[in-house]
């Protein structure tokens, strides 16, 4: 079968499907007009793999948007010279998948927090949003364009401690990489879970795939009595040899890995929860939140939680990059209970090693859902409810890593208040518990209404944070019915920095 759509200009692109059996769908394969320029950047054959790094410990250098009303997401900005730019990630790109991860039909939410999660390196596999949405037409809201390793066939993060027979394995002989793996039978690094055949890839969070002979004897033997390898064995080196994936760090599945984040689960007490979180220089040079000062028979400390643990997330969420006025935020946004992932500082100073978030390596962790707000009941007098409105309730903010709250307002002219037109997923509003609709009715304490007051609110916007609003939400068949009469205006969320 045979789809055809437009492109830019006079251009056309037809995309033909040939059934794989493997993957059990039929896979597009794009050829271009003949009046079309080969060098064009919607040539694209299949899905493309984008590994990305974040450089200066701060981002990727991509944007990601959603559009209202819209379950798709797409690339809306690449910054020049970052790690996205080089490494072939376009604007229009939809992402498919977060390292292994199929986000196809994940909310957008979602794959923001995916991403976050990976730390400093993530493996993305997107494919442009034109070809997705020919390929959707053609087979259906439910296809799959997403290639994918299978469960079991991965990557090895491998921690080798050295024996009386050394680390247990010999390498391939060759001037220069890639290096194969000759394992001792039985000896440490069979142990440690190295299969056989494996290709070596990383020593200690370093690519050694262009290291000479030397080189990779030289870090070896820098490495003392333990090493941490990352390997691939011949069945996971075939499969992304077929799938055109690289052999990334960020698909790993962790074996012997001599530490791992912990989950604690901790039930406020009468005291409160009995620790102190400060935000310090780590190991690796960036700042983070630490627990310090936690409190002898104190929920923490029952929970397991020690002094100088490094908190790497908030109920599953990842808090890298954030203030700690935020993180504070979401903590007590949780209420009661709180759900914390955390590090030792050997674990931390494992996992900056070798280049990756410990959030990729929980086992089997349940964690409590994250709650959307930190809110408070209050009774809404008759006088000041606007209609269509239920409970109203106040919400705290906190900027974000680039200093937006992530919301937008709007005036209707039928109601003289000042409502929530967007709110950008996994933003500081969003993790607030805003949604769009939502009345404002007062910001840090002070009465706002109408489109008079948006000077007003400017000013009260830049105050010292937090950002406190009393917000009425509106009641489903209300909110329904705005949605209708706005949703010619074509709005689009704002963008999220990743």
């Amino acid at each position: 079968m045979e789809a055809t759509a437009d492109t830019r200009d006079t251009a056309s692109l037809t995309l033909k499907f040939k059934f794989n059996p493997r993957l059990g769908i039929d896979n597009p394969v794009l050829s271009l007009a003949e009046d079309q320029d080969q060098s064009d950047p919607w040539n694209l054959q299949r899905p493309r793999f984008c590994l990305l790094s974040k450089e200066e410990k701060t981002s990727f250098g991509f944007h990601l948007q959603q559009q209202l009303g819209k379950a798709d997401y797409v690339v809306c900005r690449v910054d020049p010279g970052t790690s996205a730019q080089r490494h072939g990630l376009r604007v229009g790109d939809r992402i498919l998948a977060v390292n292994n991860n199929n986000v196809e039909h994940e909310d957008y939410a979602m794959v923001v927090r995916y991403i976050r999660a990976s730390g400093p390196r993530v493996l993305l596999t997107v494919l442009a949003q034109q070809v997705h949405d020919v390929v959707r037409a053609q087979q259906g809201s439910d296809v799959l364009c997403c290639p994918s390793l299978g469960s079991e066939v991965r990557p090895r993060l491998c921690h080798v401690v050295k024996d009386e027979g050394g680390f247990g394995f010999s390498i391939t002989h060759g001037n220069r990489g890639p290096f194969w793996l000759v394992l001792s039978a039985g000896g440490a690094a069979e142990r440690a879970g190295v299969p056989p055949g494996a290709r070596l890839l990383e020593v200690n969070g370093v690519c050694v795939e262009k290291f000479t002979s030397s080189q990779l004897s030289r870090k070896l033997l820098q490495s003392g009595d333990q090493v941490t390898l990352l390997v691939a064995g011949p069945e996971v080196e075939e499969q992304c040899h077929q799938l055109g994936m690289p052999l990334a760090a960020p698909l790993a599945e962790g074996w012997a890995l001599p530490a791992k984040p912990r989950c604690l689960n901790i039930e406020k007490g009468p005291q409160g929860f009995g620790f102190l979180l400060r935000e310090e220089k780590g190991l690796d040079g960036r700042l983070g939140q630490f627990l310090w000062e936690v409190d002898p028979g104190l929920p923490a400390d029952k929970a397991g939680m020690k002094a100088g643990d490094r908190l790497v997330a908030v109920a599953g969420e990842s808090v890298d990059g954030l203030g700690h006025e935020e993180t504070v935020s979401r903590i007590r946004a949780q209420g009661s209970f709180v759900s914390l992932i955390v590090v030792d500082p050997e674990a931390d100073r494992f996992f900056s090693m070798v280049r990756l978030s410990p959030l990729l390596f929980l086992e089997n962790t349940e964690m409590a859902a994250s709650p959307l707000a930190e809110t408070k009941d209050l009774p809404v007098e008759d006088a000041i409810e606007p209609s269509g409105t239920v409970d109203s309730r106040q919400c705290f903010l906190y900027p974000g890593p680039g200093g937006g709250y992530g919301f937008r307002l709007c005036c209707v002219a039928s109601e003289p208040r000042l409502f929530i037109s967007q709110v950008t997923p996994g933003g500081s509003a969003a993790r607030a518990g805003l949604q769009m609709g939502d009345a404002v009715l007062e910001v840090n304490g002070y009465p706002v209404g109408g489109d008079t007051d948006l000077n007003r609110l400017q000013q009260l916007a830049e105050a010292e944070p937090p950002l406190c609003l009393k917000l009425a939400a509106r009641n489903p068949q209300g909110l329904e019915a705005w949605i209708s009469s706005e949703s010619g205006k074509g709005w689009t969320l704002a963008s999220e920095l990743l």
